[in-house]
């Protein structure tokens, strides 16, 4: 797949952190990697048309945030990349 806009500096929130580290969590061993690779490349996920179509908008004018959502059974995890690609950030949607 071809990357479609840059990350900028990756930042992960530390619910994010922790549910990596914790063998318990359903996120431990994922790879961050993977979501992001998607998430560059314009799989966003679980969002809805109508997000999906603000993302490749945003994608397409290079000046808007682009946000992706990836459900696992029990956990959600939210990707935003900001409007001026300068940073993306991973989290849970009770982080934001």
């Amino acid at each position: 797949m071809q990357q479609l806009f840059k990350l900028g500096q990756i930042v992960i929130s530390s619910s994010i952190g922790l549910m990596l580290k914790d063998k318990d969590s359903e996120l431990y061993g994922i790879d961050l990697t993977e979501l992001l690779y998607r998430h560059q490349c314009g799989d966003d996920g679980d969002v809805c048309k109508e997000d999906r179509a603000s993302n490749q908008f945003a994608i397409d004018q290079g000046t808007l945030r682009i946000f992706s959502v990836y459900k696992y059974k029990t956990v959600t995890v939210w990707v935003i990349t900001e409007h001026d690609r300068s940073y993306t950030t991973v989290l849970l949607p009770e982080d934001y």
